[in-house]
């Protein structure tokens, strides 16, 4: 079972970088949620910004609208090579860069063993939030905000479901690579981040 994990960040002591990419999407919100928690979250929006960072948040947005501007001056591979030896945490379309397979097809980078539907949860009009049965996660539920969010169909052998939203994983993990369905930044639940810090 997964053991959920205390904050491990000495707040406003910690030397740490996070990185979030910051070409389109929800970026602000993930520095907001870093920056609180004592992690200094800088905007990444170019392949030299990846220099000396211990992490990136791969945010939500529009999975083609950031494909389009990380094929511009070779962001694309930089992202990719981080993603492969540092922790990331891609959320909603971030998740989508992160998978392996995309569904309806899409390019990504394919480092995280899922398949995703993309627009899976229904449109815009049809956000909603909802709360995981609190199982693996203590006494307090974690919150889910979901937004245009892509479903996980598959998950392969070497990846660990940290959250469902009824039967379906919606949070999940392989090895340095944490990948989410939904929007852990919009609330007030600090524990999806402090995944990413504790891998860093």
């Amino acid at each position: 079972m997964f053991t959920p994990c205390r904050p491990s960040v000495d707040i406003g002591k910690s030397d740490m970088r996070i990185g979030v990419l910051a070409l389109q999407g929800a970026s602000q919100a993930h520095q907001r949620m870093l920056l609180g928690m004592g992690v200094a979250a800088p905007a990444v929006r170019r392949a030299e910004d990846l220099e000396g960072l211990d992490g990136l948040v791969l945010p939500g947005g529009e999975s083609s609208t950031l494909l389009h501007f990380l094929a511009q001056d070779d962001f694309l591979p930089a992202v990719a090579g981080f993603a492969a030896r540092r922790p990331c945490l891609g959320t909603c379309a971030g998740l989508i860069l992160l998978a392996r397979e995309v569904l309806p097809a899409q390019a990504s980078l394919g480092l995280l063993d899922v398949t995703v539907r993309r627009n899976a949860y229904g449109r815009q009009r049809e956000s909603h939030i909802c709360h995981d049965n609190g199982s693996s996660w203590g006494e307090t539920a974690l919150e889910m905000v979901f937004i245009r969010a892509p479903r996980i169909e598959r998950c392969g052998p070497a990846v660990e479901i940290l959250a469902r939203r009824g039967q379906e994983p919606v949070l999940v993990r392989q090895g340095h690579l944490l990948g989410c369905a939904f929007h852990p930044e919009l609330g007030r639940d600090t524990r999806v981040h402090q995944l990413l810090v504790d891998a860093c």
